[in-house]
């Protein structure tokens, strides 16, 4: 098994967000970001872009924010080749732990109903708290809920 190398990231790695995002973003869903959107996102204070890399290989990005003592995990994504290798977990883990240096006492996330990260976050201890009604519209007019998740960290 490789090991998962995990590294802040910033804009001049978006090209790697990028392609990671068209491929573990299915596109019927209307998860992904654009380009820009990720770049804007990026300006903004306390933004931090995580990279995981397997050797050399870009496999999976996590983007959070914070904003007082709370924070909120963006998105995630594994490139599909890497799945199942511990590459979203290890990204997650990073990002809790870097909202509890930050003094975050609580972080958020929201997911598409049906993703199968939905197991991931429960897993690590997120809480189901809420859902938005149509919230992800795809490319074929079909909408689906978001789900809300929090968990503390204090």
């Amino acid at each position: 098994m490789s090991t998962v190398d995990l590294r802040a990231g910033n804009a001049a790695d978006l090209g790697a967000v990028d392609a990671i995002m068209g491929e573990a973003f299915d596109p019927r869903f209307g998860e992904g970001w654009t380009r820009n959107q990720c770049l804007g996102i990026l300006a903004m204070p306390g933004v931090w872009l995580t990279l995981a890399l397997i050797g050399e290989e870009p496999a999976g990005f996590a983007l959070s924010r914070q904003m007082a003592d709370e924070a909120e995990l963006l998105l995630l994504a594994t490139h599909p080749a890497f799945r199942r290798r511990g590459v979203g977990a290890a990204l997650l883990r990073s990002v809790l732990h870097e909202a509890e240096g930050r003094g975050c006492r609580m972080i958020h996330l929201e997911v598409r109903e049906g993703n199968e990260a939905i197991r991931l976050y429960q897993g690590a201890g997120f809480a189901k708290v809420g859902q938005r009604p149509s919230y992800y519209r795809g490319n074929a007019g079909r909408s689906w809920d978001a789900y809300t998740f929090r968990r503390d960290l204090s």
